[in-house]
């Protein structure tokens, strides 16, 4: 039998919680994963605990932000003529309190 994997404070997370989520959901749940730097796990379970999600600027966190930017200025650009979604606009609120965070460092 394989050993144990414990996670850095020495728990066997034994238990598989699962959810489904709409493809908008799931877009932006992905967005701030990315932009938080963490895993998926980590990220819900910190959200789930209400403990505070701290940023820490790194290379893959600086290219999510570079890659979301990208993919906002796509969107806005394909709904000049239209109504920016809420998914958007939250997206980028997202990006604006994780620079706006990085700037005070």
């Amino acid at each position: 039998m394989s050993a144990k994997n414990l996670d850095a404070k020495g728990r066997f997370r034994s238990r598989n919680v699962s959810f489904r989520v709409s493809p908008e959901e799931a877009e932006l749940l992905d967005a701030k994963v990315r932009l938080s730097g963490l895993t998926k796990q980590d990220y819900i379970i910190k959200r789930l605990t209400d403990k505070e999600i701290v940023v820490v600027g790194n290379p893959r966190v600086y290219k999510a932000l570079k890659d979301e930017l990208r993919e906002v200025l796509v969107k806005l650009q394909l709904a000049a003529d239209k109504a920016v979604t809420d998914e958007l606009l939250e997206t980028i609120q997202l990006i604006a309190v994780t620079l706006g965070g990085m700037k005070e460092e």
